[in-house]
């Protein structure tokens, strides 16, 4: 242990970092650390966790070694400590040569306080040969909960750092974590022999951060209008992969958002720069993948978005915790649905069976913590083994709470179904023992003919599963360390057993199931109504209705060719006052908003002067240009008259499929000749009697149009003259 100064650390912390006060168990366990002992912090996002190695480095002699699985925090904390004249260096995988050298000779030289290390630089010998040539202070090992196969973010490397730090020397270790559940707290200790290290572990109660959930429906819609609620603030929105990431990034920034995508794919120098953007607020969103740790530090970020389910409560935490670092009320929202969850778990399939099954039990835990209706906050600190009496009032479930129910007859049942299974199962388990279930590991351990078993087959199998959730977080039970999920009894439950009394119990969540096109894909414009307004202005609707059939009739077509009711509706809806924002009204593309477009434009504007109606700056959500390669390549061949089948051969698609991208090109509004296709199949004059059929119908319907046409026709014949009569008189 190298010596330190006798400088009071208050001294050091105003003097290098301005604060005039430390946070919570700050100074305690910098003196632990000073004092030359082993140190275990546990403490949430955002309470101060880097200064309880960053100041005593300074204090002490030689050099800090900081373990890091984050490259971007490594280079984050070096900037900020390099800022306060703390000579600081980071030693990875990003540094040429050169750099390396420079970093090693200021470490030799004793002007190098902190030197940040990703873990699998120390598995290399040469590394580790010089680092014990060197005066080294003491070790920290951020993010330690890496170490566990039970932690959020398992890496392998961190099972070798307590082998490693013992050949470098007898130095103190300090290690860190914002996420350890006290199955991960023992595995830590464990792992790193920590036994007889201090223990310092601060609340996770975050009370200025707000949670909320909501259904995964038309969430690209929702996530536009909630940033722009959140105007001139800054936030980061997590996403599963790095393609959504870049399409959403991307998405944003069409809707005047100021997005950047941020992922370890992208080029070095582009991530860090968006980084930088970001942190120098050039920049108000940052879009990136979960799996990828951001280590951003900064303390003024007003919201957290997880736009897919996150694999674990642990990182949802950590990730979360990102927001409100100042103290200020941060905004945490999560658009969850279950499918989400499957996807995850889809992933880990090539993984080890232990290490798969590991990877299922917490995504269990956040589709639970997603689904229950109880108070947000107190799930989370239940997770993490803090207990509140009361709930948060500060979270989406207490501020819009679920209906409750008088359950004291089914926790009866559900600790009868622990005490007599012998305290040895998961609440899945125990759910199919009261449930009545047949399947083999029930029926392999005997427990369908136990008395309890089928006492509760008139209640939900989910119902079952939300009710021992519920009594683990009132503490009725408690979950076995040792063994992942397994309840156990303790004296609240022995004493309800012999005292029965009233418990009203949440309804869960039922969340609808979400897909592809409510997320990234496209816009459901009918259900931008819904999200917006409950039903359109059906004064301004009879205007439109009635300016349509003047316009049809001045053009001689079909009012359905100008726009089509449902169009009308959500002009009625929406109030479009500009060329552009008709055109994201659905079924109104480029071509049509120009052709007939300003007279219903008018129209709207005079309605909205009139009635003084105010209309809210988030109502229109631009959806990106359709870069389809099927699209380009499909209008091309079209251009260069190739026959269909070919097209679709091309294109590895059904024919039937190649007509429906067609009608969706149609319908977008780009104008498309198919004459020298449709000349090859039907004469002139069914051509001719399909047009007229068009040009005096009231709708462009199929079924109706096969139904008034009869069996001569075809209905690919009447979709390709749809087509074309749509493209000649609407596009």
């Amino acid at each position: 242990m190298s010596s330190t100064t006798t400088r009071n650390p208050l001294e050091v912390l105003k003097e290098n970092f301005g604060y005039t006060a430390f946070r919570g168990n700050q100074e305690k366990i910098i003196q632990n650390l000073l004092a030359g002992n082993d140190t275990f912090v546990i403490m949430p996002t955002g309470a101060g966790k880097s200064m309880c190695y960053q100041l005593p480095a300074i204090m002490l002699e030689g050099t800090a070694i900081v373990i890091s699985p984050l490259i971007a925090l490594m280079k984050n904390q070096v900037d900020q400590l390099r800022a306060r004249n703390i000579n600081a260096h980071f030693l990875n995988s990003t540094l040429t040569k050169g750099e390396i050298k420079k970093v090693k000779a200021d470490v030799v030289a004793g002007k190098t306080k902190l030197l940040y290390v990703a873990p699998e630089t120390l598995t290399k010998a040469e590394k580790i040969a010089f680092l014990k040539s060197v005066n080294i202070s003491f070790i920290a090992i951020d993010e330690v909960h890496c170490i566990s196969e039970w932690g959020h973010d398992f890496r392998p490397e961190y099972r070798k750092i307590k082998t490693i730090v013992k050949e470098i020397g007898d130095l103190p270790v300090i290690a860190l974590t914002a996420t350890a559940t006290p199955k991960v707290r023992l595995d830590i200790i464990k792992n790193l022999h920590m036994e007889e290290a201090t223990l310092f572990k601060g609340s996770f109660l975050r009370d200025n951060l707000y949670y909320e959930l909501r259904p995964k429906i038309n969430s690209k819609l929702q996530l536009v209008q909630f940033i722009k609620q959140h105007k001139g603030e800054c936030g980061i929105v997590y996403c599963l992969s790095r393609k959504k990431v870049e399409n959403l990034a991307e998405f944003l920034r069409v809707n005047d958002i100021n997005a950047l995508p941020y992922h370890a794919g992208l080029d070095s120098h582009v991530r860090e720069n968006n980084q930088d953007n970001f942190l120098n607020e050039d920049a108000d969103v940052i879009v990136a993948t979960i799996a990828f740790g951001m280590g951003i530090d900064k303390p003024d970020v007003r919201y957290v978005v997880h736009y897919d389910a996150p694999k674990s409560l642990e990182g949802y935490y950590q990730e979360t915790g990102r927001a409100g670092r100042d103290s200020k009320q941060s905004h945490c929202l999560m658009f969850y649905s279950y499918t989400d969850i499957v996807k995850l778990d889809k992933f880990n399939k090539d993984k080890a069976v232990a290490e798969r099954e590991n990877a299922h039990h917490l995504l269990e835990e956040v589709s639970g913590y997603a689904e229950s209706a109880t108070c947000r906050t107190r799930q989370l600190l239940h997770y993490f083994g803090e207990h509140v009496e009361k709930d948060c009032g500060n979270c989406d479930n207490c501020k819009s709470p679920k209906e409750t129910y008088e359950a004291q007859n089914e926790i009866s049942l559900a600790l009868q179904a622990v005490l007599e299974t012998g305290e040895k199962f998961d609440i899945k388990h125990l759910s199919e023992v009261l449930k009545g279930s047949k399947a083999a590991h029930i029926i392999s351990n005997s427990h369908n003919k136990l008395p309890i078993y089928g006492k509760g087959k008139k209640t939900d199998l989910q119902q079952w599963v939300s009710i021992l959730r519920q009594l683990h977080i009132l503490e009725f039970l408690d979950k076995d360390i040792e063994h992942y999920g397994v309840m156990k009894m303790n004296p609240i439950a022995y004493e309800f057993l012999k005292n029965p009394h009233s418990v009203l119990l949440t309804k869960d969540h039922e969340y609808p199931e979400a897909n592809e096109s409510d997320e990234i894909e496209s816009i459901d414009h009918h259900k931008q109504h819904e999200i917006y307004h409950k039903s359109y202005d059906k004064a301004l609707f009879e205007l439109l209705k009635k300016l349509r059939k003047e316009v049809a009739k001045q053009k001689e077509l079909p009012p359905y060719v100008i726009f089509q009711e449902d169009s009308l509706e959500e002009m009625a809806t929406t109030f479009p006052c500009t060329t552009e924002h008709l055109t994201h009204i659905m079924g109104v593309g480029q071509g049509k908003a120009r052709k007939f477009g300003q007279q219903f434009i008018a129209l709207i504007k005079k309605y909205v002067e009139e009635n003084d109606i105010e209309i809210p700056s988030d109502m229109f959500v631009k959806t990106q240009a359709n870069k389809s390669k099927n699209k380009i390549h499909i209008i091309q061949q079209i251009d260069n008259q190739v026959v269909l089948e070919e097209i679709a051969d091309n294109l590895h698609i059904p024919y039937e499929k190649l007509v429906e991208e067609i009608e969706h090109i149609s319908h977008s509004g780009t104008k498309l000749n198919l004459n020298y296709y449709i000349d090859s199949i039907l004469d002139d004059d069914k051509q001719d009697d399909i047009f007229d059929y068009f040009m005096e119908a009231e709708t462009d319907d199929i079924d109706e149009a096969i139904e008034e046409l009869g069996d001569d026709y075809s209905e690919d014949e009447i979709r390709l003259m749809r087509i074309k009569f749509m493209s000649e008189v609407a596009n």
